[in-house]
């Protein structure tokens, strides 16, 4: 019987995703700077607060976020543990309307704004549409996570980013997913004018082959196809009823599961 272990795309078996919320102007350079070393970025944002403040518009979020991810952060940012469920529902719902009406796809996750959720909130989420949610609690680690629900970052970029991140890069151990997710707020490298920070990590992060850089929902996609494969009792084929390609190790060779297809592993 072949020994199988689940790998990111194209074989690799680390990833690295980042989470920003408020969708603050200061979000112009954040991008820049990802998309210069190739990084990707999720950006949850509150469709009624656009133009407001230090707030971008709509017509400059449709723009500014291609090949990132928008996502979701209710509406108007209220700290919704505290919150009616009618409240919530109104809030989350309004929102990704909003949203989906900039950026032209379904908006499918979300961050708690000002970190506020409970164990009633986490429930409602799927009969909403979400189907993951960032909370503010982080690993220290590069783990993936147990619950889409609650799901803790590896740090906030101003929690040792640079130490985590070498760590990050010199682990070796391919028997083991390791995943990195960096979250934070783009006018807090304006607060406290460390943008050299950001760019310093991309630097260090970014442009290496041995890395899936990927956004917050396309992490939640993959591991949700590689859990719908469908392996033979004797583990000497799989069927992928997926859209998407999984990629898996077989007694160390690396295998791409193309979707709707079978695979044998003789």
């Amino acid at each position: 019987m072949p020994k199988i272990l689940l790998c990111f795309p194209e074989g690799r078996h680390k990833a690295l995703t980042m989470s920003y919320d408020d969708g603050m102007i200061a979000d112009r350079r954040l991008v820049s700077t990802f998309n210069r070393y190739g990084i990707k970025g999720t950006f949850h944002l509150n469709s009624g607060l656009f133009g407001t403040g230090n707030r971008l518009t709509e017509q400059e979020a449709a723009v500014l976020y291609t090949g990132h991810e928008v996502s979701a952060h209710t509406l108007t940012h209220p700290t919704i543990a505290r919150c009616p469920k009618e409240q919530i529902v109104y809030e989350i719902m309004e929102d990704r309307k909003g949203l989906e009406r900039l950026v032209g796809y379904t908006v499918r996750g979300i961050s708690y704004p000002n970190g506020s959720f409970n164990q009633e909130i986490k429930q409602m989420l799927p009969a909403l549409g979400i189907e993951y949610a960032r909370v503010v609690q982080t690993t220290g680690g590069f783990s993936m996570p147990d619950d889409w629900h609650e799901w803790k970052p590896s740090c906030h970029h101003n929690d040792q980013l640079i130490e985590k991140t070498e760590t990050f890069i010199g682990l070796h151990k391919s028997q083991y997913l390791y995943l990195m997710y960096v979250w934070g707020h783009s006018y807090e490298f304006d607060n406290d004018d460390n943008w050299e920070l950001i760019e310093r990590f991309c630097e260090l992060a970014g442009g290496r082959e041995n890395i899936w850089y990927a956004t917050n929902i396309q992490i939640v996609d993959y591991m949700n196809a590689y859990n719908q494969l469908k392996f033979s009792a004797g583990l000497d084929f799989v069927y992928n009823p997926s859209a998407q390609s999984v990629w898996i190790n077989v007694d160390g060779r690396i295998v791409e599961v193309k979707g709707g297809s079978q695979m044998g592993f003789s």
